[in-house]
């Protein structure tokens, strides 16, 4: 495929995956059976099962999530977007249950086409940003005397 092809297939793939909730779909026809996520989540495989799994949730705690791509750029087989997701907070995620409250976090992704397909996955999310909008507690900092004992 071209860059110009690539290009417009990760458009309409993120579009078809995020704005019109087909995860199933787009996952089915669109990622190569081999498909792996260099930037699975812990504890979930970096297959198309697991990006399946993490993104169906991510959908139920945040249904009415959008994104906004604001880059794309294409080398060859790999695209790189950055892009803003937002959204509405009604489920719970990663044990913060669901607040009401809007949330907007950026990302950037890298993806690998061949055949037409995605064949690979890396990706930056600003979940930090994403935890602190829905009030999650901040992680225990170790005071000093932890700190020395660890």
């Amino acid at each position: 495929m071209s860059e110009e092809q690539n290009r417009e297939l990760v458009r309409r793939l993120n579009d078809e995956f995020h704005n019109q909730d087909r995860i199933h779909e787009v996952i089915a026809e669109r990622f190569a059976p081999d498909f792996v996520n260099h930037s699975a989540p812990p504890g979930l495989p970096p297959t198309r099962e697991g990006n399946e799994m993490f993104s169906t949730a991510f959908r139920q705690a945040f249904p009415d999530y959008q994104v906004t791509i604001h880059d794309v750029i294409v080398e060859g087989d790999k695209v790189v977007t950055r892009k803003t997701f937002s959204g509405t907070h009604r489920a719970e995620w990663m044990g913060v249950p669901a607040t009401g409250r809007q949330i907007s976090f950026g990302g950037i992704d890298i993806v690998r086409i061949a055949g037409g397909k995605v064949v690979e996955h890396w990706g930056e999310f600003n979940m930090l940003g994403l935890l602190q909008q829905i009030g999650a507690p901040p992680a225990a900092t170790p005071t000093g005397d932890e700190a020395d004992h660890g």
